[in-house]
């Protein structure tokens, strides 16, 4: 079986109106008392599935939960225990999944990895939950005579360590589970309540948080793209296509923003939910044309998140790793506490934000909808890809001509003039990432370009940033279409690597650049900040020079063409 179901977090200020509409006189309040079972090293946590034994009312149910069709869906298979044999169980402390049970089930594919017999014998309890549940079923008639069932569940109490009674994080959090009838109903019905309580989704379960108490973390790292999670065809259809697209992002964008929401203020968070929604943008933009189910409000609400959370995180990331990175190698400090307390909205602010949570909603209901009944269901991606990402790479290629059209005032004229920095001095640390190795280039159709033209510079990041997430997106589909699979894949691989190289040095310049004027700035009433607005200036130098060269690969070369 597979349910569909939306999880919230609840803000503390909004609890009281809300278990108002909880509780009504048709609501029923169960205590639920559960028993999680894993391997010592979290084997079943990691593939994504959660085993527990759950008294409900006064029946014991064996639940295992995995991943299912969708976001929003996961396999569910649940078995009603003899409650004598749990009791005696209980009573001698021996209470254990019977795993017999899920042979020839919806499940069983989901456990096909383990070895049930050997499974079995390495399963211990890690934690237990101790949870009142209120349950109301709401429920609306349809078009077409159809009745939808929806069950609301609001769930407040606490996961317990299981060998350790005084670990304990508290749950308090509210789902809602379609129970029969049109799916369009239980997002309605989750905006309706979002709107009302300003909810923040969760992608968060109860079994990871269990997890997570057993290990002493708050919450689970940030999670990066996947493309291996992008699910295709050489038969998808383009609307299909771009659904499938558009879900990728949100598996990196979802567990990310449920972190940050949930208190984390950890800076992989940040980044990887900044890049998953600039992901998101580069696939919105560019394939809008081809569903009709796209909204165009999304774009700029993702928009004002992604610069929310980059104000923060370039703030951040400066005061608590570029700001001691420079002090090691002699810079006087810099105090960048009271610029950190000027901003007036925090990342959880930002995610918090009911349009956000809005869209999210209205994004995960879009990648679960039916591309069939779209205008251009019959169409498939394979014969529109090519020619879309020839536009962009055309689109970049013009943002290039337009920074070598202002080259008499090029980045190479920057004026270095504090702490007399020897190059050794930039090669010896690495601000950001990895230092990136020269790349040679034949082509002098990139020189001078003047990076320090703002707008310019901002269309060249934009369009560059586009090509790549799209590319990223086609070209498995792509090699598929071709008959010369080696030869393609390996162009394919070529062409991203070319891409993902001047992505990564135009993102860096682009960074030293707001670090210099941001130092440069501080300056003006913090003369030590003169070290580090010199110090970039030195850097930005190398970084043009390299920019150019990774950008003249990306125009010599196409996969598109």
């Amino acid at each position: 079986m597979q349910e569909i179901e939306l999880k919230f977090l609840v803000p503390e200020s909004r609890l009281k109106g809300l278990m108002r509409q909880a509780r009504v006189k048709s609501s029923e309040v169960t205590q639920l008392a559960a028993h999680y079972y894993d391997t010592p090293d979290q084997q079943l946590a990691e593939a994504g599935i959660g085993l527990r034994i759950r008294k409900e009312g006064d029946a014991w149910v064996q639940t295992v939960k995995a991943g299912g069709d969708g976001i929003a869906a996961r396999l569910e298979h649940n078995a009603v225990l003899d409650n004598e044999q749990v009791q005696a169980m209980l009573d001698n402390n021996t209470l254990m999944p019977d795993l017999t049970i899920y042979k020839n089930t919806s499940v069983t594919p989901a456990l096909a990895e383990f070895k049930l017999k050997k499974l079995a014998k390495n399963l211990t309890q890690l934690y237990v939950t101790d949870v009142e549940r209120t349950t109301r079923l709401l429920v609306d008639e349809g078009d077409d005579e159809v009745i939808n069932h929806i069950e609301m569940a609001y769930d407040y109490g606490e996961i317990i360590h299981g060998n350790d009674e005084t670990q304990r994080a508290a749950i308090q959090e509210i789902e809602f589970e379609l129970v029969s009838g049109d799916i369009d109903f239980l997002f309605a019905t989750a905006k309706t309540w979002c709107k009302r309580y300003k909810l923040c989704l969760s992608t968060v379960t109860k079994a990871e948080r269990g997890g997570l108490l057993i290990t002493g973390q708050l919450h689970s790292p940030a999670v990066r793209a996947d493309l291996n999670q992008l699910n295709i065809d050489k038969k998808i259809s383009m609307p299909a296509f771009v659904r499938a697209a558009v879900h990728n992002c949100l598996l990196q964008i979802l567990p990310n923003s449920s972190a940050i929401v949930a208190g984390s203020e950890e800076d992989e968070h940040i980044l990887q939910l900044h890049i998953g929604i600039t992901r998101l943008q580069a696939a919105l933009q560019t394939f809008a044309s081809y569903s009709d189910e796209i909204n165009p409000d999304w774009l700029p609400i993702l928009k004002q998140t992604a610069t929310l959370l980059d104000e923060y995180r370039e703030l951040a990331h400066l005061a608590s790793h570029i700001e001691p990175n420079l002090q090691q190698h002699g810079a006087p400090t810099v105090n960048w506490a009271t610029d950190m307390d000027a901003l007036k909205i925090t990342p959880k602010d930002a995610v918090s934000a009911n349009d956000f949570q809005l869209t999210l909603l209205e994004l995960i209901a879009f990648t679960m909808s039916d591309p069939s009944l779209e205008p251009q269901a019959d169409q498939l991606a394979v014969d529109k890809l090519a020619k879309t990402l020839s536009k962009q790479q055309a689109k970049l290629g013009k943002a290039v001509q337009e920074l070598q059209s202002k080259k008499d005032v090029g980045s190479d004229n920057i004026n270095i003039e504090s702490n007399d920095l020897k190059d050794d001095d930039l090669q010896s640390v690495d601000l950001d990432d990895s230092d990136l190795e020269n790349v040679d280039s034949k082509s002098d159709d990139i020189e001078n370009i003047d990076l320090d033209d703002n707008n310019a510079e901002h269309e060249l990041h934009e369009q560059l940033t586009t090509l790549l997430y799209i590319s990223e997106f086609a070209t498995p589909l792509l090699d598929k279409k071709k008959s010369k699979k080696k030869k393609a894949k390996k162009e394919s691989k070529r062409w991203l690597k070319y891409l993902a190289k001047a992505q990564k040095t135009l993102n860096k310049y682009h960074n030293h650049k707001m670090y210099q004027q941001r130092y440069q700035l501080k300056s003006e009433t913090d003369s030590n900040a003169l070290y580090g607005a010199g110090w970039f200036a030195a850097m930005l130098t190398r970084d043009h020079k390299r920019t150019e060269k990774r950008l003249a690969k990306v125009t010599d070369s196409s996969v598109f063409q």
